[in-house]
């Protein structure tokens, strides 16, 4: 287990895609559309190789400035959620808390109640959940250069996909992304595990979805284009029309993404995304192209589904159904730097472009999805805050087929800002005025089939922004904060005319918001002062059986402390049939820090504190490891940190076992 740091999950590319320009299997069927007009934005059918190349280049050049894509001025910030066979000795268990009932999403652990899966330093390591003891281990591919990469795991049957993320291709050159390279790794579970295949892309993945043995991947690459470098003297100008003319000679193979395929018998083939599978919007920018593949992990490498599809545009956030996936590009938060100093390139044959190295470009403060901008800045101000919404049909097997774009004002917070729902999709976005000093969020509620907009409800906390949201069947919560935390109920039945129908005023706020059923939520966030001052972790019940008065029923509160489950909803446990909660949690305050779990009650009307559960530190006078993931396996509460996995009595929370898990 290493320390989770993602704002975001990979995708991968994958299996039977043909080499460009070559034409799509005829039993994979159309799987773009008709040039037609669908809601605000219109996905358009490139017509063979020499058309997609002559708009990647030309929509490319259109927004290229004197530092490239994006450059030194821009610094974009992010903010930080089938099985096997079961017997009648497999022990009730939990899994992992995902957005939709049967839509799994990647997480640091898995479990099928009889064993527990998990990746560490390159290894994946197998515990037997009765003896409590690593009884299998596997070392991946990569493990030498990999070292501490994160990972995720999807598990399916016998079978298991490792997700490392990382960097690579042209967003790695320029320092935009993670360390490491996006790998996914097949593994077959049955017996000593061993390795199947291994599918290499090029470029970051934004995130995965499976829905019983097939996984849906995202994933988004750059133009790998090299800049040459200028004097610095040189005005921004003529500095962008050199760059324009170095995007014009760029060939087709600089926009599509390549692929690499390892089988278990070490053989390698590589593969890149066929023209006739790129499709565009009508307003693109011709700098990020999105690729979406399909798995069957219960086929494998072999006998991967079908083609991928190509989409010439942004996205950094995922959400899935078990019949559509969506896929979202999010305006990017932003202020000015100073440029980059460059250095002056040696002279050149005329009519050649340098071959030295691009500019240094500046690290962002955190690592981010993209480099790219949605949409280029001007001088006076970040891009106008605006978020697109492309969705695929993932019902049937093979190629998702796309179905519509739509777009809204503003920006999500996550994933838990979008929900389908009897034929339409629900979008919360907060809007920020160019100087940041006003802000005001709302809902829209957009049809499905063709995404365009049929009612919308706004005015939601001005001056504020969203902080957590969560959609329940025809209603919706969403909670806003500055210096106080309105959670406002929605009514959506009518979604022509969706309507605020109560707000509850407190201190604080909720970062995720959970069902527990008859009518509660439970929120977990901060509490504050009037002022706004966060003061600790807080969490909540609320009874909202009344939408027109929600109230809470009760508080706890842990001074100066923060917990991972409000920013991850993977880090949250709730277990209904006894009412556990578990969360991970730091405190700190006069020199001491204290790392866990706390394991809460939570009843009908109360939230209590049942203690708190401790991994042991790795040599005298260190601090424990702080835990990452807790789960229930029978009557056992099970937590996991980078140093391994701990039992305790749920009852009780007496130790009951420690597996080492490290390196």
């Amino acid at each position: 287990m290493k320390t989770l740091t993602r704002p975001v999950l990979v995708a991968a590319a994958l299996a039977t895609a043909l080499a460009a320009c070559t034409p799509a299997p005829q039993d994979d069927g159309p799987v773009t559309p008709p040039r037609q007009s669908l809601g605000a934005i219109r996905l358009v059918a490139y017509n063979g190789c020499d058309d997609l190349l002559a708009g990647l280049r030309a929509k490319a050049a259109e927004n290229v400035g004197p530092w490239g894509f994006g450059g030194p001025q821009i610094m974009y910030m992010e903010d930080a959620t089938a099985a096997r066979a079961k017997t009648a000795e497999t022990p009730d268990h939990s899994t992992t808390n995902t957005h939709e009932a049967g839509v799994d999403e990647p997480d640091l652990v898995k479990t099928d109640g009889d064993r527990v899966y998990t990746v560490s330093g390159g290894t994946l390591r197998i515990i037997d959940t009765a003896t409590r003891k690593v009884t299998a281990s596997l070392d991946l591919p990569g493990k030498d250069e990999r070292g501490y990469a994160p990972a995720d795991l999807l598990v399916s049957g016998e079978r298991a996909l490792i997700l490392f993320q990382g960097g690579g291709g042209p967003a790695m050159k320029r320092g935009f992304a993670p360390p490491g390279e996006t790998r996914y790794v097949l593994v077959d579970l049955a017996g000593q595990p061993k390795v199947l295949g291994t599918i290499k892309p090029e470029g970051t993945h934004v995130d995965a979805r499976m829905v019983g043995s097939t996984v849906r991947f995202v994933t988004r690459s750059q133009p790998d284009i090299t800049f040459p470098q200028t004097r610095d003297q040189l005005p921004e100008a003529e500095r962008t029309r050199i760059n324009q003319q170095v995007v014009r000679r760029a060939p087709l193979e600089a926009w599509l993404p390549k692929i690499e395929i390892t089988d278990a018998s070490g053989t390698v083939r590589k593969e890149s995304v066929p023209c006739e599978r790129v499709s565009h919007p009508a307003d693109y920018s011709g700098t990020s192209l999105l690729t979406l593949h399909s798995l069957d992990l219960s086929q494998g490498l072999t006998a991967a589904g079908s083609s991928p599809i190509g989409l010439a545009a942004d996205g950094d956030i995922v959400y899935g159904t078990g019949q559509s996936l969506y896929v979202a590009s999010n305006p990017h938060w932003w202020f000015p730097i100073q440029p980059a100093i460059v250095e002056e390139s040696a002279p050149t044959p005329s009519g050649q472009e340098s071959a030295v190295a691009p500019a240094t470009e500046p690290a962002p403060v955190e690592p981010t999805p993209t480099a790219t901008p949605t949409a280029t800045p001007t001088p006076s101000g970040p891009p106008p805050e605006e978020t697109e919404v492309h969705r695929f049909d993932v019902s049937k097997p093979g190629a998702p087929a796309y179905v519509a774009s739509g777009k809204v004002p503003g920006r999500l917070l996550n994933q838990y800002s979008l929900s389908e729902h009897d034929g339409h999709l629900r979008v919360a976005t907060t809007v920020t005025s160019a100087d940041g000093n006003t802000s005001v969020s709302g809902v829209h509620v957009l049809a499905a089939d063709t995404l365009a907009e049929v009612g919308q409800v706004g005015g939601l906390g001005k001056g504020e922004r969203i902080y957590s949201v969560r959609f329940i069947g025809p209603v919706g919560y969403v909670v806003t904060f500055r210096q106080v935390d309105p959670l406002y109920t929605l009514d959506l039945r009518d979604p022509a005319k969706p309507a605020v129908t109560g707000e509850l005023k407190i201190t604080g706020y909720s970062a995720y918001l959970h069902p527990s059923g008859d009518g509660k939520l439970i929120g977990i966030g901060q509490e504050a002062s009037d002022k706004g001052r966060t003061l600790g972790t807080q969490v909540s019940l609320f009874d909202v059986r009344d939408p027109a008065a929600p109230r809470r029923l009760s508080q706890l509160f842990q001074k100066d402390s923060g917990s991972e489950a409000e920013w991850d909803p993977h880090a949250f446990l709730y277990w209904p049939k006894t009412g556990t909660a578990v969360i991970p949690l730091s405190s700190y305050g006069e020199g001491v820090q204290h790392s866990g779990a706390v394991v809460l009650r939570i009843t009908d009307t109360e939230v209590s504190r049942v203690g708190m559960i401790e991994h042991p530190a790795d040599r005298a006078g260190a601090y424990p490891p702080g835990i990452q993931r807790s789960m229930m396996i029978g009557d056992s509460i099970w937590t996991f940190s980078y140093a391994g996995a701990q039992v305790n009595d749920a009852a009780t929370l007496d130790k009951r076992a420690w597996i080492p898990l490290g390196s």
